[in-house]
């Protein structure tokens, strides 16, 4: 059960957060104090917040409605959700400048999808 709702939940959030990025690449650069000053850097910003965000809230869609990709799912957010908020805390740690409820709310977010998809990943079998 806490399987499939973390998978669930980590789909549409990532598909939903993914498709307006990739739409309006704006979005995510305002909330992040992020410049987009030429071409390239809308492209990187529609890629890497859009496309990359909604690919990997599709893989957490097709793991949640096939038990048997459920495990690679979970693996995939405690790898890649888990990889965005250690370096979001490690760096947030060093900085000695003010961030905004923008940081708050990306690495509480990151950090608790990562310990769901963890818990529920190393859960044994027979309660899954």
């Amino acid at each position: 059960m806490l399987s499939k709702a973390v998978l669930w939940v980590t789909a549409v959030v990532f598909v939903g957060y993914g498709l307006v990025c990739f739409i309006d690449p704006q979005i995510p650069a305002t909330y992040s104090g992020i410049g987009l000053t030429n071409a390239d850097s809308w492209i990187e910003t529609a890629a890497m917040y859009g496309g990359l965000q909604a690919g990997l809230g599709f893989f957490c869609l097709i793991a949640a409605m096939r038990p048997e990709y459920s495990r690679a799912g979970l693996l995939m957010i405690v790898c890649i959700i888990g990889g965005l908020a250690s370096a979001r805390a490690i760096t947030f740690a060093f900085t000695s400048n003010p961030v905004t409820s923008y940081t708050y709310g990306a690495l509480g977010y990151e950090a608790l999808t990562t310990i769901l998809a963890a818990v529920a990943f190393f859960k044994p079998k027979a309660e899954q």
